[in-house]
């Protein structure tokens, strides 16, 4: 993000704008929705620039810009369509002390103007910096075909209301009110005039004030392996009404920006074999924001019911008669799959695939080596990193075939995601030598399809030879 969005409060303060041509008509047409103290230096203003100038909307001056005539403006506009005369002008605004927008010169100025849709008070702001116009354009028209005219009315008096608001706890109860106003009783009233819309606040709060306080939620919520585009719908939705988010290390940050912007956001840190909150304090944290009638969404990569301590989860929030969701999300291995073009079962080859955590090696000696040894065998090892020589040692221990195919996926459908191929043989060095960082994926028995295709290329080769 090149471009920090910001609201800039414009009443009584002073925009100047140099030029009177069609780009000087088309910002100030946009300026002019303001309650700014406009300028415009213009030797040939437009017919409509003198109107607006006669009409006290601006002040019109009828020569070039010169120094001193952008001080204490906010913002300033070089709008002559000629470079060499915006270059002029632009470096007396800067000296002056103003913010430097120069229409169609995206590289020189320090500001933008977005594509705006306007339901005063409601604003929305649409930039893509510069990069796509026609795409801001086409969002401003969706938009404008989405949000009805009667929205700005009923922020205007909705705002006037905020204080009476205030009445009802921080929090659900507040959030409820104002849905409700907004997406229910204040659309129905709108159409009977503004009486009317004030009227129905009076009452939507009389009867949000006598309702009892909603109990909390507890939503236990898959993020997927990393790409926010693999995040569910239902997982969206939650994170839009979440109050309070309890999330893990793995979660990756464009997931974590998704969440409500009010929202608390309290950093779990659990990783494999690293420091980490302990699982008690989390169901406690868990307990305590829901029991105190927050929406929670405890939040977790990949699929919570895949290696997540669901049911730890679970049990504490029945213990605290809390109610929830599980929310399931795509685990690491489907998405690690379908990147490799592979799938975790295939007939004729498998019927079954393991899921295995390589996070305690002391859970091993449970597991049939043997079987998991025989020739066509597929497992995923979660967070095998580190006890990856001790896997290697007891497959081959068993039996195991030494070029058994091993791919090892870090930062699964991330755009630093990195596959390495290997075999069982080589498993170790090949996982130390490649420094991992990320998390990594280990699948046992499974190979990239384009990594088979050469491989089948390269012995046809040999065979013709």
């Amino acid at each position: 993000m090149n471009h920090f969005p910001i609201f800039l409060a414009t009443q009584g303060r002073r925009i100047v704008l140099s030029g009177g041509g069609e780009a000087a008509l088309a910002k100030l047409r946009l300026l002019l929705k303001t309650e700014a103290k406009l300028t415009v230096f213009a030797k040939d203003a437009a017919p409509e620039i003198h109107a607006w100038a006669s009409e006290g909307k601006l002040a019109l001056v009828e020569r070039s810009m010169d120094h001193g005539d952008a001080l204490c403006a906010a913002l300033f506009y070089a709008a002559d369509e000629d470079p060499i005369e915006d270059a002029r002008t632009a470096a007396i605004a800067r000296a002056d002390g103003a913010l430097v927008n120069i229409v169609d010169n995206l590289h020189d100025s320090e500001f933008i103007t977005p594509a705006i849709v306007d339901r005063s008070p409601v604003t929305v702001a649409i930039g893509t910096e510069g990069a796509a116009p026609v795409l801001a354009r086409k969002i401003k028209a969706d938009l404008e075909e989405n949000l009805p005219a009667s929205l700005g009315t009923l922020a205007r008096i909705g705002k006037g209301f905020r204080a009476m608001a205030e009445k009802l706890p921080f929090g659900v109860a507040r959030r409820d009110f104002w849905s409700d106003f907004y997406f229910n009783a204040g659309p129905r009233a709108i159409t009977q005039g503004e009486t009317a819309v004030k009227e129905t606040l009076n009452s939507l709060l009389q009867d949000h004030l006598n309702t009892s306080a909603k109990p909390g939620h507890v939503d236990l919520v898959g993020a997927g392996p990393g790409d926010p585009d693999l995040l569910t719908l239902k997982a969206r939705k939650a994170l839009d009404k979440a109050d309070v988010v309890i999330y893990d290390r793995l979660v990756t940050p464009e997931i974590l920006e998704l969440a409500r912007r009010e929202a608390i956001m309290i950093d779990a840190g659990k990783e494999g074999f690293g420091k980490a909150m302990a699982q008690g304090d989390i169901n406690a944290l868990i307990v305590e924001h829901g029991s105190n009638g927050h929406h929670v969404v405890r939040l977790k990569a990949g699929d919570p019911t895949v290696f997540g301590r669901l049911d730890e989860e679970i049990d504490a929030i029945e213990g605290a008669n809390l109610s929830y969701t599980v929310v399931p999300g795509i685990t690491a291995a489907s998405a690690a799959v379908a990147d490799i073009g592979q799938s975790l079962t295939k007939r004729g080859r498998n019927s079954s695939v393991r899921f295995i955590t390589g996070h305690d090696t002391k859970g091993y000696a449970d597991h049939d080596w043997k079987t998991l040894a025989e020739t066509g065998q597929v497992a995923a090892i979660y967070m095998g990193k580190k006890s990856a020589r001790f896997i290697q040692g007891r497959l081959l221990m068993h039996g195991a075939n030494p070029n058994t195919p091993v791919t090892v996926i870090e930062n699964v459908s991330r755009a630093d995601q990195r596959v390495l191929t290997t075999t069982l043989a080589e498993m170790e060095p090949t996982i130390t030598a490649a420094e991992l960082t990320g998390p990594a994926l280990t699948f046992l028995g499974l190979a990239p399809r384009a990594a088979i295709a050469a491989a089948s290329s390269y012995d046809l080769q040999q065979e013709a030879q």
